[in-house]
């Protein structure tokens, strides 16, 4: 035998080995607890989603998932951790839109990098946000708000519930596609914000529909507009974006990701069994999306949203201390 039918021998060896391997890997898979890192606090809505997801792979998939929250620095502290574990499939953490697209554009000593340290596996929801103002404003629509804008520019007050949120980035994002000026005004919070948007002290308010609906309920504030790519179910009257300016959307997403190196068959195991999880019906009730979505479209959803967010915090001259 030469050396070079040797080396080819060799190689087809190990080809039929993982060919094998990869299926009785995945057919194995788990056979000990899977620890999700949840990168917030108990009881947050990272946290409460992060735990209807591994109730049910529990109770449903034949797993025995261990939610381990490590809280600190927006999130950081989780997702490092996550970063720096074996990438073997029993560590999996539960991303979302600030720590993967966002932070890179704001945090110069950022300890992992969102695409070299991750592999994703699915997206788990996706949550719009609404544009409201208070009940009382003269401003009923979209266009009454670009019109206020041109009508008096940087004098509209802008209230999100904090700077460098997705609701911040949205306003801002918003402000360079209509073409209008208006002041940002960062609170410590919805709780802090809603006041000042009710009384009409701040002119309008971008927050998740979540947040803003009980207001909306009780007659105190108006949603003018969300920020998805369709209209909200809970909200079918109420008009996207897009529908004005073609290809607007801002989302705060969640999603389910391994650290970089794991085996594909578990990567591809735990993409179709949480996609059976996201499925059933009352996981759909009660996440409020239908998002499932496989690696490779969660990955490119994780990139553009990157380059979608670092454009509108160099346009705005975005920091935080």
């Amino acid at each position: 035998m030469t050396r070079w039918t040797a080396r080819a021998a060799v190689a087809a060896t190990a080809a039929l080995v993982a060919a094998f391997a990869g299926p009785a890997l995945a057919q194995a898979y788990p056979d000990k607890p899977v620890r999700l890192i949840v990168p917030f606090p108990p009881g947050g809505g990272t946290d409460i989603l992060s735990r209807i997801v591994a109730d049910k792979l529990t109770a449903t998939q034949g797993y025995k998932i261990v939610v381990e929250n490590k809280a600190g620095a927006g999130g950081t502290v989780g997702l490092d951790a996550a970063a720096k574990s074996k990438p073997d499939g029993y560590t999996i953490v539960m991303a979302q839109t600030s720590n993967l697209s966002i932070a890179p554009s704001l945090m110069s000593a950022l300890p992992y990098n969102p695409v070299k340290d991750f592999t994703p596996v699915t997206l788990v929801s996706a949550v719009p946000l609404a544009i409201t103002v208070g009940a009382n404003s003269p401003i009923k629509n979209l266009a009454d708000l670009v019109a206020a804008a041109k009508a008096s520019p940087g004098k509209l007050l802008f209230a999100s519930p904090g700077n460098a949120t997705v609701a911040h980035l949205a306003g801002e994002y918003f402000q360079k596609v209509a073409g209008i000026k208006y002041t940002h005004v960062p609170y410590k919070g919805t709780a802090q914000a809603l006041p000042d948007v009710i009384s009409g002290r701040a002119t309008f308010f971008v927050a998740s529909l979540e947040s803003a609906m009980p207001q909306v309920k009780a007659g105190q504030l108006r949603a003018i507009a969300v920020t998805g790519a369709k209209r909200a179910a809970v909200w079918p009257d109420v008009p996207t974006v897009a529908e004005t300016y073609a290809g607007f959307e801002a989302v705060t997403w969640f999603g389910i990701a391994v650290p970089a190196g794991a085996p594909a068959p578990i990567v591809a195991k735990l993409n179709a069994d949480v996609g059976k999880v996201l499925a059933m019906p009352d996981v759909k009730e009660r996440l409020g999306s239908d998002v499932a979505a496989g690696p490779e479209a969660f990955g490119a959803l994780i990139k553009s949203d990157h380059d979608k967010w670092a454009g509108v915090i160099k346009d705005a001259g975005i920091k935080t201390n």
